[in-house]
């Protein structure tokens, strides 16, 4: 196996166990644990692919985690900061 499968196999683990902690409702999607596990496991993926020139999913997994990277610095509606 790989440098880079290795690599992407971390990111896809953490992206899934996000993914399936938010689906038996033990971590909302709202959480800042959940928002930061995306944001590894997307930033993670991210490199992978682009250890291996696959640009599509550089693009796609980068988007990921800069969305999921905006959403841990987002102030809650109704708060102040």
């Amino acid at each position: 196996m790989k440098t880079s499968d290795i690599i992407a196999s971390a990111g896809v683990i953490i992206l899934l166990i996000a993914f399936l902690l938010n689906l038996t409702n033990k971590l909302s999607a709202q959480n800042k644990a959940y928002s930061l596990m995306n944001f590894i496991g997307a930033g993670t993926c991210c490199y992978a692919s682009f250890m291996v020139n696959f640009y599509p999913f550089v693009v796609l997994e980068g988007v990921w985690a800069f969305v999921a990277l905006i959403s841990l610095f987002r102030v809650p509606r109704g708060t102040s900061v």
